[in-house]
């Protein structure tokens, strides 16, 4: 840990990691997005442009936790008719649940500045227990006086199970949808207590 009355990082393990405290995802600076199979031959990648979370990061980082809300409508791929299908009652119903939600339940380290993050995420009232991959990206404090950490995440769902379960079969065989979902988040964290 630094000498300094104000530290903003400590050693743990040999990785250099946010004093404990509060965070908030800075909404200027990630992405919360998704990768899914199209007609079994490309991807489609698409993001969630609104999405908090409050990111407690523990004197023990192995005790830190996360509540993440993820606003359903603001779901964009690029084209205007997929995002209106997507946000329809077909797949996540908007108006009848309009948000996402994620609340960790554990925090494992896995190596070096690789950790899994077990949590609880919920769509359209369904919840299911997921493991986000997470890489630590760094800490530091940012021009403006603020600390700041970084971080990317990753898993893969499969969409059916919390009750997205349209599709199309094909002529050629499969279906017009994926099953699987990746999810891939890349964040900065900052301060707030």
């Amino acid at each position: 840990m630094t000498s300094s009355t104000d530290a903003v990082t400590r050693d743990w393990e040999g990785l250099t990691i946010p004093t404990a405290g509060t965070y908030e995802l800075d909404a200027a600076h990630k992405r919360v997005g998704f990768v899914a199979r199209h007609m079994m031959v490309s991807k489609v990648r698409g993001e969630f442009v609104e999405a908090s979370a409050t990111i407690t990061v523990g004197e023990d980082p192995l005790q830190s936790s996360v509540t993440a809300t993820i606003q359903a409508a603001s779901i964009t791929t690029g084209q205007a008719d997929r995002d209106a299908h997507v946000r329809s009652g077909d797949f996540l119903d908007v108006e009848k649940y309009p948000t996402l939600e994620f609340r960790s339940t554990g925090v494992k380290s896995r190596d070096g500045d690789e950790f899994v993050l077990v949590g609880e995420l919920t769509i359209k009232d369904v919840t299911r227990q997921v493991e986000l991959e997470v890489q630590f990206e760094g800490v530091g404090r940012s021009p403006f006086g603020q600390d700041i950490f970084g971080f990317s995440a990753r898993t893969e769902i499969d969409r059916e199970e919390f009750g997205l379960t349209w599709n199309v079969a094909l002529e050629s065989g499969g279906v017009l949808v994926g099953k699987k979902v990746k999810i891939e988040i890349e964040g900065e964290a900052i301060r707030q207590a």
